[in-house]
């Protein structure tokens, strides 16, 4: 009869499937978006929506997308998709940085010898067909992990009105008076031969050698009152560890803070200026004993040092002391070589002091026909050469020491950088006070995490002049123009005007193609000379005033959008790159930043913490991880971290991704398995009509998870939705609700009201589960969505849908009494575990339960009447003053006066529900079953 009896159980039934088979149904969902064009869908039924803006920043169009890119427009999508379906009209507007040397890099090494060939024009071709490419692989990566945008319609910095609206920003510049035009030391990448900016930098490990140099003290020995010596004994002892740059050594710098003492070393000719401070470490590292012999006292007291002179070890060139506050007593001698042309602090010191610019390094890193002895060498291979050169000379004093040391390379090509004097164009931060009003905008905008306020900050304020000018082809030119006479360069507003014009139209190649005649104002005479013949500007502007200008050519362009824009969201390395090139950039030309809020995410790492790469064998391409595990898992996971600090990757903890994930699904399957039957129009138990006090308990906690996701989807806290969804259904639902509904929602009448009761409360959960992943995992939401039954208000997908809201309905002694039935189950539970342990029962429905307890809890238990054996899943309970002989008590520390006993229950279990009831048999008509089996048999 057990399998007759089967037949009568309402168990689920639903086409929902069990397992996701997420590769293979992930683009059946794709393609039908696409086609029932759900994004436009979705914007439309929102236009009477409050606006939401998120600016997409750029990535760059070349390479494949990797699981970090994936990671930030997940990010992105999950903004866009929440703020929807939170009420809001979200446009999403994806673009693409499309200019800079690495896709010129890659097209010329693609060229080879054809290079020679092509003219500008042609090579800009060839990488705006590149970048073009590597835009559609993108786009295609995006699109397959679900993300929701004008895809159609995207913004690419090489479009022709991006390239124009550039130049005009740049005009705005240059009418302000923020351009200028300087012979300074920058920082320059020898391999990619052009100037980088401070967000190209990048720091690696790096071996220099540490030396100390004799320079040949020439004037105002005696005025120092030191002591009497040979004049070919008097030196000054500079350290470096950039012998390379000892050919445009013009200075020595000094602390005017600082004691300086003459000290003879043992072993060596020659009495030596050093700071008294570094005497005993200038010993330890060379192993000699350096005796003071005088004191020259305060630097700065009476013209202090300023009064000497010195001679370059082997260049007929005098050099001058200078105070430079830059010099500290961390390392080295006290004395610091000053090259003005090869060093920002040396920049800034011959500056102050007119000391020549000198840099006589040409662009691919060879030092200059005229540079003695080490004429055509390469700076970095020249070290040894000249290290033996003053060995030879006798000025190196001492043993060369190698330190290991974080050293500046360029991101690009990752070869270690030098710092050059070239003529470049420069943004000041002076100007108009850009930089405090940058520092005092940054106070107005909202940082997410707030570190990153901080962060941003201290780079500001530390930031040189914006260097804008590059030495490449690829880019939008910045429009300048040389004398043919005098060689002066200048700029003109008018000239720029006129040229972003004319780039609109025909795209920034025209720079190249036309003459200078063409973008000049007529009459236009050189400042300097008056002459009238001029050539054009061979840079171009760097590409992060390109990504810059994004707020100006999207944000203020597209009737769609508004500008400034409500977030900006990208890794920790812009806030030196894109968030402050947008800063500078909307506060230069508009006085204000281009956004309100600013969220900054981590770098994907593997297990062990590692930043990945393919040297390393870590490296993980998306289109490759989408492949074998679907978009799903990897949107997921992406929730499931802390994106705020660096993401973790690896198998274990993608397993334990899956894991979650099939909780979440199963949970669903479970819901919608038990509404085949259930008709919301009809069907639906309002609150204070649900049958028992546990449905109405289950509503409070799906009430405060409501709260709780909508506040983190609020503050943009996806892991705290995905943790505190995975909590609801692991243990509110699955150990404690689900468990005990089961019995009702098999065995009771179909349309009972118990039943109807937990039917109507996973109909709300379903679809709210629903509502709540579809910004994270949109294709199970989806899933789930249709598989819903039908209800008033259901739209067509649920992405068009908003967020369900819901209150708590109890007091706080409701919550405080089932607080406690909870607690007191778990003292239940654990003594039933103990007796399955010991194989005494099978589950807990054989067993029977015991308990002595206080007045309060005996109270409280007796108020549940019949439905206390269903909350503990057993089939007997007795509330006794004193446990049966044949019970062996179980206690908690936490529950003083709770007593449990539990044992194996005798007689025999009712075929249907599988109880073991005392009403088994009292109805004639089905002796075998228990009382309500039978009543469901006759009903």
């Amino acid at each position: 009869m057990g399998n007759e009896y089967k037949k009568t159980l309402t168990l689920p039934n639903t086409k929902f499937p069990m397992k996701a088979n997420l590769t293979q149904r992930e683009p059946e969902f794709l393609k039908r978006w696409e086609q029932e064009n759900l994004y436009e869908q979705i914007l439309e039924s929102r236009k009477d929506k409050p606006l939401f803006i998120l600016h997409d920043g750029p990535p760059y169009a070349n390479g494949q997308l990797h699981l970090g890119t994936a990671l930030n427009k997940t990010l992105k999508d999950f903004v866009v998709k929440s703020k929807t379906m939170a009420g809001f009209r979200v446009p999403y507007v994806p673009g693409w940085d499309c200019h800079g040397l690495p896709i010129e890099h890659q097209v010329v090494k693609k060229l080879g010898s054809k290079r020679k060939s092509l003219d500008s024009v042609a090579l800009r071709k060839e990488c705006r067909t590149y970048a073009q490419k590597f835009v559609d692989i993108q786009r295609k990566g995006f699109r397959r992990l679900g993300i929701f945008a004008e895809w159609e319609n995207p913004y690419l910095t090489m479009n022709y009105e991006y390239q124009a609206q550039i130049e005009r920003e740049f005009g705005k510049m240059v009418e302000e008076g923020y351009v200028y035009r300087r012979r300074r030391a920058i920082h320059w990448c020898a391999s990619c031969e052009t100037a980088l900016a401070e967000a190209e930098i990048e720091y690696a490990d790096h071996t220099s050698p540490s030396i100390f140099v004799a320079y040949p003290i020439v004037e105002g020995w005696e005025e120092l009152g030191l002591p009497e010596v040979p004049k070919e004994d008097r030196l000054a002892m500079i350290w470096t560890t950039t012998p390379w740059t000892l050919p445009a050594s013009m200075a020595i710098a000094y602390s005017p803070r600082e004691n300086y003492v003459i000290a003879k070393a043992s072993g060596v000719k020659g009495h030596f200026l050093v700071a008294e401070k570094l005497v005993e470490a200038i010993s330890k590292a060379h192993d000699i004993s350096l005796e003071v012999v005088a004191s020259v006292g305060e630097s700065d007291q009476t013209g202090g040092l300023s009064k000497l002179k010195a001679r370059h070890p082997w260049i007929d060139r005098e050099i001058p002391f200078l105070a430079g506050d830059h010099v500290t007593m961390d390392t080295g001698s006290g004395l610091v070589h000053t090259a003005p042309g090869h060093g920002e602090e040396d920049y800034e010191l011959g500056l102050q002091h007119d000391i020549e610019i000198y840099s006589p390094v040409l662009g691919n890193g060879c030092f200059e026909s005229d540079v003695e002895h080490f004429a055509g060498q390469h700076v970095f291979k020249a070290n040894p050469v000249i290290i033996d050169h003053l060995k030879q000379s006798g000025r190196l004093f001492g043993e060369v020491i190698e330190i290991h040391h974080s050293y500046p390379h360029c991101w690009r090509c990752k070869s270690p950088i030098i710092f050059r004097a070239t003529a470049q164009w420069f943004l000041s931060m002076k100007k108009n006070d850009l930089k405090g009003k940058a520092l005092n905008e940054i106070n107005q905008v909202s940082w997410i995490p707030q570190w990153g306020k901080e962060r941003i900050r201290s780079m500001v304020e530390a930031r040189p002049d914006w260097c804008l000018s590059r030495q490449r082809t690829w880019g939008v030119p910045l429009v300048s123009f040389g004398c043919k006479k005098c060689g002066e360069y200048f700029l003109s507003a008018e000239a720029v005007a006129k040229a972003a014009d004319i780039f609109e139209q025909e795209s920034a190649d025209a720079w190249f193609s036309r003459e200078a005649n063409d973008f000049l104002p007529s009459g236009t005479k050189c400042p300097k000379c008056g002459e009238a013949e001029f050539e054009k500007g061979n840079d171009i502007l760097d590409v992060w005033f390109d990504s810059g200008s994004s707020h100006a050519a999207v944000l203020e362009k597209r009737e769609n959008l508004s500008w400034p824009g409500d977030l900006y969201l990208e890794g920790s390395d812009q806030h030196r790159g894109w968030f402050q090139s947008s800063l500078l950039e909307g506060l230069a030309s508009r006085g204000k930043a281009p956004y309100r809020a600013v969220i900054t995410h981590g770098f994907v790492v593997d297990g062990n913490g590692r930043k990945m790469s393919k040297s390393l064998g870590n490296f993980v391409l998306a289109d490759d991880f989408v492949k074998q595990r679907g978009s799903e898992m990897l949107r997921l996971w992406v929730a499931t971290e802390n994106y705020h600090d660096d993401i973790r990757f690896s198998d274990e903890i993608m397993d334990r991704v899956v894991e979650s994930y099939r909780r979440i699904r199963n949970t669903a399957r479970f819901a919608l398995g038990n509404l085949s039957d259930f008709d919301p129009s009809k069907d639906v138990v309002a609150y204070d009509k649900l049958a028992r006090e546990m449905d109405r308990w289950i509503w409070e906690r799906w009430a405060k998870l409501i709260q709780k996701v909508r506040g983190a989807y609020e503050k943009y806290d996806f892991h705290t939705v995905i943790s505190s969804i995975n909590e609801f259904c692991v243990v509110d639902l699955s150990s404690q609700y689900l468990d005990v509904a089961k019995d009702i929602l098999y065995c009771d009448p179909a349309s009972g009201p118990r039943r109807r009761s937990i039917q109507t409360l996973l109909f709300e959960i379903g679809k709210g589960l629903a509502l709540f992943l579809a910004p994270i995992l949109p294709v199970t939401a989806e899933e789930i969505w249709e598989f819903l039954p039908i209800f008033d208000g259901k739209t067509s997908s649920v992405h068009l849908a908003e967020f369900p809201n819901a209150e708590s309905k109890a007091d706080e002694a409701f919550v405080a009494r089932w607080e406690r039935l909870l607690l007191l189950k778990s003292v239940v539970s654990k003594a039933l575990e103990d007796l399955r342990k010991s194989q005494k029962i099978g589950q807990s429905l054989e067993a029977r339960v015991e308990i002595v307890a206080e007045q309060e809890d005996r109270e409280l238990l007796g108020s549940l009447g019949d439905e206390l054996p269903l909350l503990w899943i057993v089939s007997r309970v007795k509330v006794v003053e004193g446990l049966s002989s044949d019970l062996k008590p179980v206690e908690s520390e936490e529950v003083p006066g709770f007593k449990v006993g539990v044992a194996a229950i005798e007689g025999e279990r009712c075929p249907r529900c599988w109880t073991y009831a005392e009403t088994l048999g009292k109805v004639s008509k089905h002796p075998e079953l228990c009382e309500r089996c039978a009543k469901v048999m006759e009903g």
